[in-house]
């Protein structure tokens, strides 16, 4: 029972699916007692005798229409061959087929199969009456109007509305995306201003911790002044301390955030990363002269080694290099005080390697020990490094040598990693026509316009199916009708007799003679004369047709009456009747 009971509430909510709330039953309800009523209506009035049965259920397939289109098709199509009462019901069963049918195919066989039923059904119940031809034209008229049209427009309306969601849908998904990305974008800024702040105020600071180290050991100095250098090197460590501290919070603020769609990686698109190669103050190669021009006058020993022919970097693989040797000055200033450096540039084929490599401090430090010793590392250089050589297409190695000192090298090809305006290049931020914003995306994008030359895109609208078969439909339907009108003229031409052909026959002429004088005749116009006129001759076959004269009255047809017994004309009537 309870498997019955299973299946029987499925059937119930697929062929009546909800919500039904209290509009939607009141709706359905005044449709099916209209519809039915009409059908009824239209039955009582054509006299077919089926006016409560059409009526009833006419009433049962409107209200079944919406969870079971195609099978409500096909049967008020069916029905339609036997009566006109389901024809206002083929146009909703129509439309919610168009709307609510999704596969093609079933859509497609659904409307094939309902017109063959309502035509086979059609010519069965009128083949006495009309040509076969003539009911088959009528019959796919009638469908066409009333089923197809309705189908394509509640096809075209379900689509439209589809897409209106879809688009709803998308809009509110790039609203959510362009919040994600414009917070993500805060996040590399606060990225981009710690790594800048760990590049450059963290080596100047580191230089006048060697400047002010170097000044204590001075024997020139009075103690006062030595005193007072001393309390300027534990600030400037001090300073350090708290700017690692700083540039460890944003970095981790930075990296904790969750990447937005389209998001480059931190530290790409900065206005650093676009910084030209040349000019010592610019960040780029020949900016390593004045790093190394630094270094000597705070009293380090620094060796500069350039190795093969120059060959021009992209700007932002220069800027690398700046920070490659900038990084590695910072850290053996810090950490190996006093140690001889050297900084190796050497151009190779296809990339420009950058080699810093410093000895261990010296033993004996004094107070410059102390100051080593109390270095501070935020762990972040070598990472940014690290990611600013991968934005390039470069690597970054960094460790120990043999005689425990330090090495860290950067291989950085002359190319690059640049390409055309993409998230993270050295042209992220440059705003031209198709170039990426800072924000990851296209410029264009978070304003919803795009640039003056970039292409439309292609998009194919969903009404162009429906008006393809839509125009299709009246084209078919303005053939029947051109169709129809010939064909009812020429049965007209067929069935008339003129006045003048009427006079010239005369009584006992051969059959065959006059046969040859009469039009082929037309039982569309020509059936409801028969039994009509005075009584014919006894054993003769009459034949009717229209005369071309007109009656006294617009009730009133002219016909004419040819009777034949024996082979010959036996009588001719020419009469008025009733319509």
């Amino acid at each position: 029972m309870d498997v019955i009971a299973r299946a029987w509430s499925k059937a119930v909510r697929t062929a009546l699916p909800g919500p039904w709330r209290f509009g939607t039953v009141v709706r359905e309800a005044v449709g099916a007692l209209l519809l039915g009523g009409l059908a009824a209506l239209i039955e009582v009035a054509s006299r077919s005798g089926l006016a409560p049965e059409m009526g009833a259920a006419v009433a049962v397939l409107f209200l079944l229409r919406r969870g079971l289109p195609a099978p409500v098709l096909v049967l008020t199509a069916a029905a339609s061959g036997f009566g006109g009462g389901p024809l206002p019901l083929m146009v909703c069963a129509g439309w919610s087929a168009g709307a609510r049918v999704r596969r093609v195919g079933v859509l497609v066989g659904s409307f094939a199969v309902g017109w063959l039923l309502m035509t086979a059904l059609g010519v069965t119940k009128d083949a006495g009456e009309l040509p076969a031809k003539v009911i088959v034209g009528f019959s796919l008229g009638g469908y066409l109007l009333f089923a197809v049209l309705p189908a394509l427009w509640g096809r075209y309306r379900a689509q439209r509305r589809e897409l209106l969601d879809a688009l709803r849908e998308r809009n509110a998904q790039l609203l959510r995306e362009r919040t994600m990305v414009a917070h993500q974008a805060r996040l590399r800024e606060r990225h981009r201003i710690a790594q800048d702040m760990h590049d450059s105020l963290g080596h100047q600071l580191a230089l006048i911790s060697v400047h002010t180290g170097a000044l204590e050991v001075d024997r020139t100095l009075t103690d006062r002044q030595r005193e007072a250098v001393g309390v300027l090197r534990l600030a400037a460590v001090a300073a350090m301390r708290e700017l690692r501290e700083v540039v460890g919070v944003l970095h981790d603020e930075s990296t904790a955030a969750p990447s937005a769609p389209g998001a480059a990686p931190a530290g790409a698109g900065s206005p650093a990363a676009a910084a030209g190669a040349g000019g010592a103050g610019t960040g780029g190669v020949d900016g390593i002269e004045g790093l190394v021009a630094s270094s000597r006058a705070a009293g380090t020993v620094v060796a500069l080694v350039r190795d093969g022919e120059r060959r021009a970097l992209t700007a932002s693989a220069g800027h690398a290099a700046y920070r490659v040797v900038q990084e590695a000055l910072t850290n053996a200033h810090k950490h190996a005080p006093g140690a001889p450096i050297t900084v190796a540039l050497r151009y190779e084929p296809d990339a420009l390697v950058v080699e810093v490599v410093n000895p261990a401090a010296p033993e004996p430090a004094g107070v410059r020990a102390g100051g080593a010793g109390s270095a501070v590392s935020g762990g972040q250089g070598l990472t940014g490094l690290r990611e600013r050589a991968r934005l390039v297409g470069g690597m970054v190695h960094a460790g120990p040598t043999a005689e425990a000192g330090f090495r860290l090298a950067a291989v950085l090809p002359y190319e690059g990693a640049e390409g055309p305006a993409g998230p993270g290049s050295a042209e992220a931020d440059t705003g031209a026509d198709g170039a990426w914003s800072a924000e990851g995306a296209p410029a264009w994008a978070l304003d919803g316009v795009p640039p003056a030359g970039a292409a439309p895109a292609k998009r194919r609208s969903p009404a162009i199916g429906c008006a393809v078969g839509g125009v299709a439909v009246l084209l078919v339907l303005l053939g029947l009708l051109v169709w129809g009108i010939v064909g009812f003229v020429r049965s007209a031409q067929d069935s008339t007799v003129k006045q003048s052909v009427y006079e010239q026959i005369q009584v006992g002429t051969p059959e065959e003679a006059v046969k040859r004088r009469l039009p082929p005749g037309s039982s569309f116009f020509t059936d409801n004369l028969r039994g009509t006129g005075p009584t014919p001759p006894e054993g003769s076959v009459c034949h009717y047709f229209l005369s071309d004269g007109t009656g006294d009255s617009w009730d009133e047809e002219s016909a004419i009456r040819f009777c034949f017994r024996d082979g010959v004309l036996a009588d001719k009537q020419h009469y008025r009747v009733k319509q």
